[in-house]
């Protein structure tokens, strides 16, 4: 075989490993690498239930049943979260005016879909209809070198307007930082919270910490049990935390 035929499968090589990613590509092995290190799909579809605190509201998800348990002060609803239908109770009775529960039930929904996102966005970040793209590198507000990536929705959600911006840490590869667009056209965030202090819960990690410099702002009482009391999701009145 003569020299040249030895150097262009070389050539070929070395060519194609210096093609640099889309950064819709980069984007997606980014947020791979992401799921693994939170614990995998396997870990996320295991994980049953997820209960946490979020600004004084104690909630309490069954992922495989798709019930959510929302409580506030005397206030609780529990609700399918597929068919949306449920009971509300207040201070121990079940509320019967058909009109005010569906709103009741409406917000709880929403609530739902917000608060959990606080809670599990890094696993999110490659559902159906998020769009990732990778920007650049950057420092998160504590140093750290971080990949960044945007994130938008197509027609996904109660709020697809919205937008996010993550920092990826580079040497964790975990979420540490991100940012939250009202509108995709905002040039600046409304906020930029750190997404940090990462624990084990059953078999993933899950992240308390969303302060920033204008103050501290934490999820407590997380929680991924393998089981929970029936009660968990029949009891009118506030349950102990699990």
């Amino acid at each position: 075989m003569s020299l040249r035929n030895l150097l262009q499968p070389l050539l070929l090589f070395l060519l194609l490993s210096g093609c640099d990613q889309s950064p819709n590509d980069k984007a997606k092995s980014i947020a791979s690498e992401v799921m693994e290190n939170m614990g995998g799909e396997k870990g996320w579809n295991d994980t049953r239930y997820l209960a946490w605190t979020f600004n004084d509201q104690y909630q309490v998800w069954d992922k495989h049943q798709n019930l959510f348990r929302w409580e506030q002060d005397s206030l609780v609803a529990i609700i399918n979260i597929d068919t949306k239908d449920g009971k509300v109770y207040v201070e121990g009775q079940e509320l019967q005016n058909s009109e005010e529960k569906q709103k009741l039930l409406e917000r709880a929904y929403a609530l739902w879909i917000n608060n959990s996102y606080w809670l599990v966005m890094p696993f999110k970040l490659q559902d159906e209809g998020v769009t990732l793209r990778y920007v650049g590198e950057e420092q998160t507000m504590d140093g750290a070198p971080a990949d960044v990536l945007e994130m938008t929705f197509a027609q996904v959600g109660l709020t697809p307007q919205n937008k996010y911006k993550l920092w990826v840490d580079k040497e964790q590869g975990l979420v540490a930082q991100w940012a939250f667009f009202r509108s995709a056209e905002d040039a600046e965030p409304s906020f930029t919270r750190r997404w940090s202090d990462y624990k084990d819960y059953g078999s993933i990690k899950l992240a308390s910490d969303r302060s920033n410099s204008q103050g501290e702002f934490k999820l407590t009482d997380i929680a991924a049990p393998a089981e929970v009391p029936d009660s968990v999701f029949s009891s009118p009145t506030p349950i102990e935390k699990l």
